[in-house]
């Protein structure tokens, strides 16, 4: 009986995850249930960090990983349990690695704006450009993450002459806060013709380069513990493939009592992973003028 409840948990749990990643569904029901405007803004995707990756791509990697991590699961504790955890524990894998990538790639875009905003209030009181035309100039030739932003921008204001429209699509675009605080300070400057555009973007830059070292700093503090968080959960691994070649090896891993006490350490392991990372991220900075 607890065989039948498990495997009907597991295969519900299955589908569940399977509809929200390729269908978009959320809830527990067994179809799609109605969007509220926040679901819609944000969809499920961008908020698993793929929003890169198409559903089905997606599901693919979680399903391969997690078979693999069953697999290794399998051959170092025999036995289901072990290697349905591991199998979980491996799904989140592509999932982690995808937000490293997208946190580092929009870090090192984010130290350029400093950079971009001198650039941009030397070209509009020094050289004397238009602020549109000194905006996107510096845009296309800055990050590569932010290039496609800047070529929509430039396109809608080659089409329309419309700053308040450009400058739209470039903050839904960059989705990024330091860009609608620029956005939306020469907006402002460009319809009333502001004399402290200079001073503001000085500012401007001032506060994001204090920004970025207040970043640095607190990552350089946090290098022990996050080598700590990797050591912690690398010993236990490496402790249990040692075991296997002590007494009895892996048919101790097999019996009953084995199996349980894997399950116990795999999910206190997976549980302080997930609960360090969450005490060491940094607060992300929220958007003031997201439309």
């Amino acid at each position: 009986m607890f065989v039948l409840l498990l495997a009907l948990t597991a295969g519900y749990g299955t589908f569940l995850a399977y509809t929200a990643v390729v269908y978009g569904w959320t809830g527990l029901g067994g179809g799609p249930r109605e969007q509220t405007a926040s679901s819609i803004r944000r969809p499920l995707m961008a908020r698993l960090g793929l929003s890169a990756w198409t559903g089905r791509d997606a599901t693919l990697v979680i399903l391969a990983t997690s078979v693999l991590g069953g697999l290794v699961g399998f051959v170092i504790f025999g036995g289901w349990i072990a290697p349905i955890i591991c199998g979980a524990a491996t799904a989140t894998v592509p999932v982690g690695l995808e937000r490293l990538r997208v946190e580092k790639t929009r870090d090192e875009a984010a130290q350029m704006w400093p950079r971009m905003i001198d650039e941009i209030r030397i070209r509009t009181t020094t050289a004397g450009l238009p602020i549109p035309q000194a905006l996107l100039e510096v845009g296309l030739r800055g990050p590569e993450p932010y290039r496609p932003a800047f070529h929509r921008a430039r396109r809608t204001w080659l089409l329309t002459t419309d700053f308040g429209e450009t400058v739209s699509v470039l903050k839904r675009e960059l989705a990024d806060p330091t860009g609608d605080v620029v956005c939306e300070t020469l907006l402002v400057a460009h319809d009333v013709g502001g004399a402290e555009v200079e001073r503001y973007l000085t500012s401007l830059s001032e506060d994001r380069l204090m920004d970025l070292h207040g970043r640095k700093d607190a990552k350089a503090k946090q290098a022990g513990a996050r080598f700590a968080r990797r050591f912690v959960v690398g010993v236990p691994i490496g402790m249990a493939v040692v075991g296997l070649s002590i007494g009895n090896g892996r048919a101790a891993y097999q019996t009953d009592t084995g199996q349980l006490l894997v399950a116990f350490g795999l999910i206190v392991m997976l549980g302080c992973w997930i609960w360090a990372g969450r005490i060491m991220r940094l607060p992300d900075e929220e958007r003031v003028f997201p439309k």
